[in-house]
C-alpha cells in the first residue's frame, strides 16, 4: 500500500515491454523512457520469467501478440489466470480488430495500435492503464482484510446490500467464531494464530466459491459468510466443520458456527448477522455443540429474556420476587438443631406464574442487573431476621447471595452498612455467600474487600467449594468464616467412595482454616450421617427441608422451639 501511494506521487514506475522486433521495442521505449523506467522481453517465454521474479515492481506490460516460444495472447492468460500477477496491467500491441476485442474479453486492460499512434496518445493510454490498475490495488487492499484476503466488515455488508438488489434469493447469513481464540495466542504465539486465522480463510474461500456469495473477516477471530440458502445446510454443517477441524490437528481448536436462513421476513442483512451471532454466542461454552440456528423458538427465547428484563424493575417494585428460605440444621449434637437459613429468590410472575430461578439469574448476571435483585433480598432477609427475633425471641442468622458484580461494587460495603442498620441487625446476622470462582478473579483487591466487610463484622460464607480452580495457597490465605461444599460433591458421597475421601479433606482443609463447614444438597439419612462421622458442621437440603416461603419457614421455627 505504501509503495503504491508512493508511485502516485510522482516516483518511476516499470514498465516491461515484450516485442520479438527490436526496432519495434525501441521505438515504443523512446516514447516511453522520459516517464518511465523501461525493461525489455523478446518473446513471451523471457517476459514470463521476468513478470515472475520482478512481479512487485513491474507497473505495467506491453504485449506484442505475435512472437515466437511463447505468444502474447497464451502469455495474457497466464498473467490474467495467477493471482499474484493478475494486478499487472497488460497493454496488447495489434493491427487485427479481432484481437484487440478478444484480448479486452480476456482482461486486457487497453491496446496501443500498430503502427503506433502519436507519442501523446500512446503515453496517455500507458498512464490511464497504470492509473486505472494502481486504483484498483488500493480499492482492493482497503476493502480487504490484509490477513485472509476475505472482505472487511463495511464493505461486506455493502456488498451483501447490492447481492440482494440484483439477485433477489434468498440467503443464509453464518457466523463463525473461533472458540477460546486468545488462550491460542497467548499459548502459541500471535504467529501461529494468523496461521490459524489464515487456514480457516482459505476454507471459507473454497466454501464462497463453490456456493456463491460473499465471506468477511468481522472481527479478529469472527467470520461472516453469506450464501445462497441451502435447504441441506444443517447436514452438510457437520462435513464443513470437520474438514476445518482437520487444518487444525495440531492442536484442539474448535470452532462455533450461529446460523440465521432467510425466511422471507425481509429483515436488512445487518439484522441477520446479529441474529446469527446471538446463536453463536448462546453455545459458547457448549462443547457438545458446534453450530446453532437462530429460529422461531431461538427468538421466543430472546423475546422472552427481553421481557424479564424489562419487567424487573416492576417486579421489584410490586414485590413479585418472593425470597424463600431454607434452613441449615447444625449435625454435630445428638439431634440436628435449626441454626441458620439460605435466602433463595423465586419470581412469582402476574403471567407466567411461578418462575425458575435458573431463567432469571443467568440472565441478569450476564446484564448486571443482579446487583438490584441482590439488594433486594438482602433488605428483605435483614427485615426477616428482625421479623423472627421480634416473633420467637431468637436470633436466626441467614445467608445471601453476593455475585461478582456485587464483590466489585466500592460501594458495597456502605450498602450492607445500610440495610442492616435500618433493620436493626447485627452484620453477624447477614452472612455473605461468595462463590468460590469470584476469589479468582483479582486475589489482592478482593482480600481488600473482604477485609473491610470482616472488619465490619460481616460473615462470610466460600460457597460451592470444590466447583472453581482455587489453589490451596489461595484459599488458605483467604480471611473466610465458612466452607460451603459444592453440591454435585454431594450427591454420590455413599455410592462413590473417591468421593467421599474427597469431602473428607475437604473438610480437613476447613479445620485447618478453623472454620466450619456447610454441606449443602443432603437429602438423604444415609448421606447426613456419613458427613456427621467425617467432621461436617453444617448441612441443608431436602431431607430436612425443601426452600420455604416466609409462613411455612416460620411454622418450622415454632417446632423447632417446642422440640417437636
Amino acid at each position: 500500500m505504501k509503495e503504491l501511494l508512493e508511485r502516485k506521487k510522482g516516483l518511476h514506475r516499470r514498465i516491461l515491454i515484450v516485442d520479438d522486433e527490436f526496432i519495434e521495442r525501441e521505438m515504443l521505449g523512446e516514447m516511453l523512457s522520459g516517464l518511465y523506467e523501461i525493461i525489455y522481453a523478446e518473446n513471451g517465454a523471457v517476459a514470463l520469467n521476468i513478470t515472475k521474479t520482478q512481479r512487485e515492481n513491474i507497473s505495467l506490460i506491453i504485449l506484442d501478440l505475435h512472437m515466437p516460444e511463447l505468444d502474447g495472447v497464451s502469455l495474457l492468460k497466464i498473467i490474467r489466470t495467477d493471482s499474484e500477477l493478475r494486478r499487472i496491467p497488460v497493454i496488447v500491441l495489434t493491427s487485427e480488430k479481432g484481437s484487440e476485442v478478444e484480448c479486452l474479453q480476456m482482461g486486457a486492460a487497453d491496446f496501443i495500435t500498430k503502427p503506433y499512434d502519436a507519442p501523446e496518445v500512446v503515453r496517455a493510454r500507458v498512464a490511464r492503464s497504470i492509473e486505472l490498475a494502481e486504483d484498483s490495488v488500493i480499492i482492493h487492499e482497503t476493502e480487504r482484510d490484509i490477513l485472509t484476503g476475505l472482505f472487511n466488515k463495511e464493505f461486506f455488508f455493502e456488498y451483501g446490500k447490492r447481492l440482494n438488489k440484483q439477485n433477489n434469493i434468498p440467503m443464509d447469513a453464518l457466523v463463525i467464531d473461533i472458540n477460546h481464540f486468545h488462550i491460542v495466542n497467548e499459548l502459541y504465539g500471535r504467529a501461529y494464530g494468523n496461521i490459524i486465522l489464515q487456514r480457516l480463510g482459505n476454507n471459507i474461500h473454497d466454501l464462497v466459491r463453490r456456493t456463491g456469495g460473499l465471506a468477511c473477516r468481522s472481527e479478529n477471530d469472527s467470520f461472516y459468510i453469506y450464501i445462497p440458502h441451502d435447504d441441506e445446510l444443517e447436514k452438510k454443517l457437520p462435513q464443513f466443520i470437520e474438514k476445518i477441524s482437520e487444518v487444525f490437528s495440531e492442536h484442539k481448536i474448535s470452532i462455533r458456527i450461529g446460523i440465521y436462513s432467510d425466511d422471507g421476513n425481509d429483515l436488512d442483512i445487518e439484522r441477520h448477522f446479529d441474529y446469527a451471532k446471538r446463536a453463536s454466542q448462546s453455545i459458547r461454552n457448549k462443547y457438545t455443540t458446534s453450530f446453532n440456528f437462530y429460529d422461531s423458538e431461538f427468538h421466543k427465547k430472546e423475546l422472552f429474556a427481553e421481557r424479564l428484563i424489562n419487567e424487573m424493575d416492576k417486579a421489584l417494585t410490586d414485590k413479585q420476587f418472593k425470597v424463600f428460605y431454607q434452613p441449615k440444621y447444625n449435625i454435630t449434637g445428638d439431634v440436628p438443631k435449626l441454626v441458620s437459613a439460605e435466602a433463595l429468590i423465586r419470581w412469582d410472575h402476574p403471567e407466567y406464574g411461578m418462575i425458575s430461578p435458573g431463567l432469571f439469574i443467568p440472565l441478569f448476571e450476564h446484564n448486571g442487573l443482579i446487583h438490584k435483585l441482590d439488594m433486594y433480598v438482602w433488605n428483605e432477609a435483614a427485615g426477616q431476621i428482625r421479623k423472627w427475633r421480634e416473633m420467637f425471641g431468637l436470633t436466626l442468622p441467614v445467608s445471601v447471595n453476593v455475585s461478582r458484580v456485587d464483590v466489585f461494587d466500592p460501594t458495597l460495603l456502605d450498602q450492607l452498612d445500610s440495610i442492616v442498620s435500618k433493620n436493626s441487625v447485627s452484620s453477624e446476622d447477614l452472612m455473605l455467600e461468595i462463590t468460590e470462582t469470584a476469589y479468582t478473579d483479582d486475589s489482592d483487591k478482593f482480600n481488600e474487600i473482604i477485609f473491610g466487610l470482616r472488619n465490619k463484622g460481616f460473615k462470610i460464607e466460600m460457597d460451592d467449594f470444590g466447583s472453581g480452580y482455587s489453589s490451596l495457597n489461595v484459599v488458605t490465605s483467604l480471611d473466610i468464616d465458612v466452607l460451603k461444599l459444592d453440591m454435585q460433591f454431594i450427591k454420590n458421597i455413599c455410592s462413590d467412595t473417591k468421593n467421599s475421601k474427597l469431602v473428607s479433606i475437604m473438610i480437613d482443609i476447613a479445620r485447618l482454616l478453623e472454620v466450619p463447614v456447610v454441606a449443602e444438597g443432603v437429602e438423604t439419612r444415609e448421606q447426613m450421617l456419613l458427613l456427621k462421622e467425617i467432621g461436617c458442621d453444617i448441612v441443608q437440603g431436602y431431607y430436612f427441608s425443601k426452600p420455604l416461603p416466609v409462613d411455612e419457614f416460620e411454622a418450622l421455627i415454632k417446632k423447632e422451639i417446642q422440640g417437636e
